[in-house]
């Protein structure tokens, strides 16, 4: 077979995928969640494709969180990714703006340890200083979604214990309890997978798609007051954005690239586009 042939037939079999992917992508959007798509036999039928191309297909799509596969039972309808839309704004401090779905949190680790180099590092404490390290799974409609680490200089938060971050929002406790107001913070997202502890937590395979935020928050003193990592089921998030993308040179910018927890309530800029501001239910 030539290179030309070879390519020739790439090509095809890529359009047929690309045909049965658009037929099953329209076909998710006329199905309820939860409802089953048709029988493999039946769709090879119709779309007039063999058993294992149709199968790449509904297996790309159960990757990307569209489909998901039961054992025994079928495809079915996927439930959408949770989004966080970061064009959004609002007026309420400590709230989240875009992430839809119902949050709750479950603590499953309160630990007082040594920040040591790396969290000592993003804390600026030296690495015997005191801190404490709180992990808590993060549910959507009782979903699980995240797992979130949030390490924290202990003499800023004396008392604190795993039921308050259970019942109530991190910064809205430093805020009444603690006096402390946050006003700036540096947040990186990347793509990761996850650990086991993570997986069993998510309830997930080991080495899954996720992504990774972390960030670094300082308050009204320049003092940093808190490390969080935490790393998000990669199928069932996605992050929203939206650029102005002015005529003439250098008139474009980015709408939504910060965020801040001290925006006034008239600041059309203020961005606190975050899962942790919300207050658990």
């Amino acid at each position: 077979m030539t290179d030309e042939a070879a390519g020739s037939g790439g090509s095809r079999a890529f359009s047929k995928r690309e045909r049965v992917r658009e037929h099953l992508l329209d076909l998710i959007e006329t199905l309820d969640i939860g409802e089953g798509i048709p029988s493999e036999r039946r769709l090879c039928a119709d779309l007039e494709v063999s058993r294992p191309t149709l199968r790449a297909v509904v297996d790309d799509l159960v990757r990307a969180g569209k489909l998901v596969r039961r054992q025994g039972q079928g495809v079915f309808v996927a439930q959408p990714k949770i989004a966080q839309d970061l064009t959004q704004t609002s007026r309420t401090r400590h709230t989240v703006a875009g992430v839809s779905g119902t949050w709750t949190s479950r603590t499953v680790d309160f630990t007082r340890i040594s920040a040591g180099a790396r969290v000592g590092r993003r804390l600026r404490l030296a690495p015997s200083a005191p801190v404490l390290r709180i992990t808590r799974l993060r549910l959507v409609d009782g979903e699980p979604m995240s797992v979130d680490t949030l390490y924290l200089p202990e003499e800023l938060v004396p008392g604190i214990t795993a039921q308050d971050l259970e019942e109530h929002s991190f910064y809205d406790l430093l805020e009444t309890r603690y006096g402390i107001g946050v006003t700036e913070a540096v947040q990186t997202i990347e793509p990761t997978v996850t650990d086991e502890d993570e997986a069993g937590l998510l309830g997930v395979p080991a080495h899954f798609p996720a992504l990774l935020f972390e960030r670094v928050t300082e308050d009204g003193l320049g003092r940093v007051i808190e490390f969080a990592h935490s790393v998000y089921r990669g199928d069932r998030y996605r992050i929203v954005s939206r650029l102005s993308l002015a005529q003439g040179r250098g008139r474009g910018r980015v709408l939504a690239g910060e965020w801040s927890t001290a925006a006034g309530g008239d600041d059309p800029q203020g961005l606190p586009a975050d899962p942790f501001f919300a207050s658990p239910s």
